[in-house]
């Protein structure tokens, strides 16, 4: 049991775990900004090609069925796996700093046996929920994100717990609400402080986000954390 920190005592975790270790948390979190590249790479070479059949063969062209959209959505899909996959790294780490990091395995680590799946689901169900309350209001569906903002985490512990069992998305997705009962204005402030950090790596043509990225992760698993060492957590393990 412990107490709830407040955002100064989570970002001094987040930087007390990066202290010394700036390079694996950087390399860990390129991952999906190269994925980003790569796509963008074959995309801008596939243009080309096309462009340069057009030119040459106008009057036997026949344009192909613009697939950018689903290509988008899978690229966005697996770059939020990616990124998932990193928040489980951070939380591992804050539980164990000593732990090694391998970044290109433990980023794709979402898409193993263990967490696919369930990862998958939770995705699913939040993106359908959210856009459900979003469609009666704004508000509701922003207030909404906050509430399922810990249900991955909460899946990847549940997972730790029992490995062989199947465990409950939706009840991953309850459970994140309940624990986020009374915090979701901690949570909305703590994301708000990064505020200014993300302009300046605007301003930076990007360059910034380079330490950014793994700050924010390393404070947002921190917050998780916390929450789990505190009373009103409830570490039984659903199951369908």
């Amino acid at each position: 049991m412990g107490r709830y920190k407040n955002r100064r005592e989570l970002k001094a975790e987040a930087k007390e775990l990066l202290s010394g270790r700036w390079k694996d948390a950087i390399l860990l979190n390129m991952i999906p900004v190269l994925l980003t590249i790569i796509v963008m790479a074959i995309s801008l070479s596939v243009l080309a090609v096309l462009i340069k059949e057009l030119m040459i063969e106008p009057a036997s062209y026949a344009p192909p069925a613009d697939n950018s959209g689903s290509g988008s959505t899978i690229t966005g899909i697996v770059s939020a796996f990616l990124t998932i996959g990193i928040s489980y790294t951070f939380l591992d780490w804050l539980r164990n700093p000593e732990m090694q990091i391998r970044p290109f395995k433990q980023a794709f680590q979402v898409f193993t046996k263990k967490y696919f799946l369930g990862t998958l689901l939770v995705y699913i169900f939040t993106a359908i929920f959210t856009i459900l309350w979003t469609l009666l209001l704004v508000v509701p569906g922003i207030i909404k994100t906050f509430s399922y903002s810990q249900a991955y985490f909460i899946f990847k512990d549940r997972k730790s717990f029992s490995e062989d069992e199947k465990v409950s998305a939706l009840g991953c997705i309850t459970e994140s609400r309940k624990m986020m009962d009374g915090h979701k204005w901690e949570y909305f402030v703590l994301q708000l402080s990064f505020i200014g950090w993300g302009i300046l790596s605007v301003l930076s043509f990007g360059i910034g986000f380079i330490w950014l990225n793994p700050y924010m992760n390393a404070t947002l698993a921190a917050f998780y954390k916390n929450l789990t060492e505190n009373d009103g957590y409830d570490e039984s393990v659903e199951v369908f």
